[in-house]
C-alpha cells in the first residue's frame, strides 16, 4: 500500500502527510497534517538554512518536505487559529514533526504552553500572500 502511495505522489505531485504516512491527493492545493513545535530561544540570532538570521519575532518556520522560501498557512487543529509563515529553515533529519514555528507564530496559534499541537499546513506558494 505504501509503495502505491509513493508512486501516486510521483505522478500527481500532490500529497497529504498524516504523521509519517503519505496518501495520494487529487486536489491542486497541497496539505500536510501532523505535529508542530516551536523553536527554542537558543536559536534566536543564528543562521537558518537559507542564510537568514532567525528571529523569534518573525513569522517563519522550518520544514523538511517543502522548498525553502515557500509561504504556508498553518492552522492549529485544536482551536482553529491560523498564521501565514515563510519556510526558511530545515528540521533535524530525524525529526518526525511537520513544522517547527517561530515563537511569534506559536504565540498566535496559542500553543506555547503545551509546546506541541496538531496542525494542517497548506501551501500558498513562493510569493508573499496579499493581506
Amino acid at each position: 500500500m505504501r509503495l502505491f502511495l509513493i508512486i501516486s505522489f510521483l505522478f500527481t505531485g500532490n500529497y497529504l502527510f498524516a504523521g509519517d504516512t503519505m496518501e495520494a491527493r487529487g486536489t491542486k492545493s497541497r496539505l500536510i497534517y501532523g505535529t508542530a513545535s516551536y523553536y527554542s530561544n537558543s536559536f534566536n540570532g543564528k543562521k537558518t538554512a537559507n542564510g537568514e538570521i532567525y528571529s523569534h519575532k518573525k513569522m517563519t518556520a522550518a520544514c523538511n518536505v517543502l522548498p525553502l522560501g515557500t509561504w504556508i498557512r498553518v492552522t492549529n487543529l485544536r482551536n482553529g487559529k491560523s498564521v501565514v509563515v515563510k519556510t526558511n529553515d530545515r528540521l533535524h533529519t530525524r525529526m518526525k514533526r511537520v513544522v517547527d514555528l517561530s515563537r511569534e507564530a506559536a504565540d498566535k496559534l496559542d500553543f506555547v504552553k503545551s509546546g506541541l499541537t496538531r496542525v494542517r499546513v497548506e501551501v500558498i506558494g513562493k510569493k508573499k500572500p496579499e493581506k
